[in-house]
């Protein structure tokens, strides 16, 4: 791990074209152009951004929602697909590290993934939101643990996580123990006001100060009309104004530029990595400042699936011999304990 570089970075705040995979991926890529033509190295979008975050299930009773959920079947994305090669196509064309929020679709359930491409388009992380939030429930499926680990990239080694998993301290913490040095969070944006653009940002300034890391987030910004597509009823649509916080913060806790709160842009700003020494001297939850002698993490880092077999590659929750109880490997020291008798 390097700790004497500085990699420039952008958050993107975008407007997705509602209902439309395809119209959502071109405005994904020409934005990497953009942020490339900028000297960013890194590109962050927001949550579930291609084709859309489902902001129907919001404002929708669940009766009333059957039609947009069936749409947005029809628009999420297949892992590879023709949103992912052309999502790494652009990340290899511009030499920028490319995280990205999708709708995934996985035969017949959905889920809140992320997608993490290095500069040469290789897919280095595919994750899927563990816990989805309050409505999301009615629309994504769980994620696994498999997903909990950071990735060596050509920007350094990040780590990702979607919304309200970060208030699960422990999902936090097996990030910050596997040194991650840039998060790349996603919200959604244009949702319930401005008290979560302040939630928000108390939650990744707070993170940036734990972890000793960069935070680069990303929010969506729906327009005016958009808003009035999603919630033909009046008094619903101040739950899709405000909320909207794409930032960029240093590791102590501070802004590297300012944020943008409102419309489409993008935050830009240079990451110097010497800040990250600078604040792990102080405080290293991954290292001096813990106490694994009183507090340890044990995680399950298995990639689930529904069926047992000889010869499958996943494991199962029934299937206790899967489980890897230690560590995986030297590169990678996911904070995984071996339970101890006693």
């Amino acid at each position: 791990m390097e700790y004497n570089r500085k990699v420039r970075a952008a958050a993107v705040q975008l407007s997705p074209v509602i209902g439309s995979r395809d119209g959502t991926t071109e405005r994904v890529v020409a934005a990497i152009a953009r942020a490339a033509k900028e000297g960013a190295e890194l590109c962050v979008f927001p949550e579930a951004v291609v084709p859309y975050y489902p902001y129907f299930s919001f404002v929708l009773p669940p009766p009333a929602m059957g039609k947009e959920h069936m749409r947005l079947y029809d628009e999420a994305v297949t892992v590879p697909g023709p949103v992912t090669r052309a999502v790494a196509a652009a990340a290899r064309a511009h030499g920028v590290v490319v995280v990205l929020g999708v709708n995934e679709r996985d035969h017949g359930t959905l889920y809140n993934a992320q997608l993490v491409f290095d500069r040469d388009g290789a897919l280095v992380l595919h994750r899927r939101k563990i816990t989805p939030t309050y409505h999301e429930r009615m629309i994504w499926g769980q994620g696994d643990g498999s997903g909990l680990r950071t990735v060596d990239t050509a920007v350094g080694r990040l780590g990702a996580l979607a919304c309200w998993e970060h208030y699960n301290p422990l999902a936090r913490f097996a990030l910050i123990a596997q040194h991650e040095q840039i998060h790349c969070s996603q919200f959604p944006g244009s949702l319930v006001g401005p008290i979560f653009a302040e939630q928000m940002e108390v939650t990744i300034r707070h993170h940036a100060l734990e972890s000793g890391c960069f935070v680069v987030n990303a929010t969506a910004f729906l327009t005016p009309e958009q808003v009035q597509e999603i919630a033909p009823n009046e008094p619903m649509q101040g739950a899709l104004r405000g909320g909207c916080m794409t930032a960029i913060v240093t590791p102590e806790g501070a802004h590297a530029c300012p944020p943008v709160t409102d419309g489409e842009g993008m935050a830009v700003a240079d990451l110097d990595f010497a800040l990250i020494t600078k604040r792990k001297r102080m405080m290293d939850a991954a290292g001096h400042y813990a106490r694994p002698d009183l507090l340890r993490l044990w995680m399950d880092t298995a990639e689930r699936s529904i069926t047992i077999g000889a010869g499958s590659p996943k494991a199962s929750s029934l299937d206790p011999a899967a489980v890897d109880h230690g560590y995986p490997d030297a590169d990678h020291r996911a904070p995984v304990v071996r339970p101890e008798a006693g």
